[in-house]
């Protein structure tokens, strides 16, 4: 049976176990994680970023999951027990919670090569052939059923997800320098001047954060490295480095196997980052498809009314123009263009809501201009809210980016957050 085959493949995917680390506080998304860890920031209208790597598990086949997390995971173990609790268990199928329960030592996760290894003995229970171990805050669609069987067909000991970034952004992520049959000679993380990939002259190849291992292999690196006490517990840091001489490591290309070309991925690690990859999703045709049947993000999300749209008079109508608006928002009496609102948004008379992102639960009072914003989860602008505007005057109120974004919170509103509502 081929390596391409897809009885081959789903025989691959059911033996395979997904750790999810999703413990990262993205600290430079700054005070839109004071209340959530990363993997639980909102995007796109009605998910979190943690449902982008589950979804991809469920559509390749894989639904033996483990979540890790760690960081003000409140919200995000809330979110993953109301929207991934469904599962078949007598089955074998699962998502299952892995907090830092300092299995091994007294410590925290001190890094993702750690948070693996003080899960060790679960995995060892279940006794997966491989265990695929993935980013928790990236948007993404991506088939691992087809890096499972590019694994095995190298006879690989570990192979690492790459895609092309410039050699700027490549400063950011682990950067692999490759021969020409893709296996990983060299690996330096958040390099200074970082290597270009064969062929280019300012494109790097850059980890995703995803790697598969052969199951004993994993325990072997593992164990060595816990033993080691120079290491920072990192796979990035520790781990490829020192196995790349001596071990079949290979890089696997995320590529489109129809058109050759590198699909949509995004690392929303910043706020200017997060508003761009929503604002993408306004177009008409963004190059993420979230109405692709074939391939679907899964999520929880309540019980809503429709959408309402009211008024409809001179100067006071309720209207949205390329725009996505989600279940529970109400547009009364104003506009919003060119924006994206998650669920239960109130955008009250004489407003405009431009070029933003709204988080659920906000309301807009009358008479606001919001301009080039990220407004909070549970945010209450006071009627007459002016932002985007006068950057001075933000700046003293509010986050303003470099690129011009300004961030908003209930705490800069003074208004109380809470953690319920993360």
């Amino acid at each position: 049976m081929t390596t391409n085959n897809p009885r081959f493949i789903s025989l691959l995917t059911r033996e395979t176990l997904a750790l999810v680390l999703a413990g990262g506080r993205g600290s430079r998304l700054y005070e839109l994680t004071d209340r959530r860890a990363k993997p639980a920031v909102y995007f796109g209208g009605k998910f979190r970023i943690i449902d982008f790597p589950l979804s991809n598990c469920v559509n390749s086949g894989i639904r033996k999951i483990g979540v890790l997390t760690q960081y003000k995971a409140h919200s995000l173990i809330r979110h993953l027990v109301h929207g991934w609790s469904n599962f078949r268990t007598e089955l074998g199928e699962f998502v299952e919670v892995l907090p830092a329960s300092q299995r091994t030592t007294g410590n925290w996760y001190a890094g993702t090569a750690d948070a693996i290894y003080q899960n060790l003995d679960i995995v060892e229970t279940l006794r997966p052939k491989y265990v695929l171990v993935l980013s928790g805050d990236h948007v993404y669609k991506m088939d691992y059923g087809e890096m499972l069987a590019y694994h095995v067909e190298n006879g690989a000991d570990m192979t690492v997800a790459c895609v092309g970034v410039s050699l700027e952004e490549a400063k950011g992520f682990g950067v692999m320098t490759v021969d020409d049959n893709h296996r990983v000679v060299a690996f330096d993380e958040k390099p200074e001047h970082p290597q270009p990939m064969p062929g280019s002259s300012d494109t790097a190849l850059a980890s995703m954060g995803n790697y598969i291992f052969n199951t004993d292999f994993l325990f072997e690196q593992l164990h060595k490295d816990a033993e080691n006490p120079d290491s920072s517990r990192d796979f990035g840091k520790d781990i490829i480095p020192s196995i790349i001489a001596e071990h079949a490591v290979y890089a696997y290309p995320f590529r489109d196997p129809i058109t050759g070309k590198q699909p949509y991925w995004r690392d929303v690690g910043t706020i200017d980052a997060f508003w761009e990859a929503n604002m993408e999703l306004v177009s008409v045709n963004p190059e993420l498809n979230l109405y692709d049947e074939t391939w679907p993000i899964l999520t929880y999300h309540r019980q809503l009314p429709s959408a309402k749209f009211v008024f409809r008079d001179p100067g006071r109508e309720g209207k949205a123009l390329d725009s996505v608006v989600s279940a529970g928002c109400v547009i009364s009496g104003a506009s919003v263009i060119n924006s994206l609102l998650f669920s239960n948004v109130k955008v009250h008379s004489y407003s405009t809501v431009q070029d933003s992102v709204v988080l659920p639960e906000a309301q807009i009072g009358r008479h606001c201009r919001i301009t080039r914003a990220v407004i909070d989860r549970g945010c209450q602008l006071p009627a007459g809210t002016v932002i985007g505007e006068d950057r001075e005057l933000d700046a003293k109120r509010f986050r303003v980016t470099p690129n011009g974004i300004t961030l908003v919170t209930p705490e800069m509103l003074g208004q109380k957050g809470s953690a319920s509502v993360g």
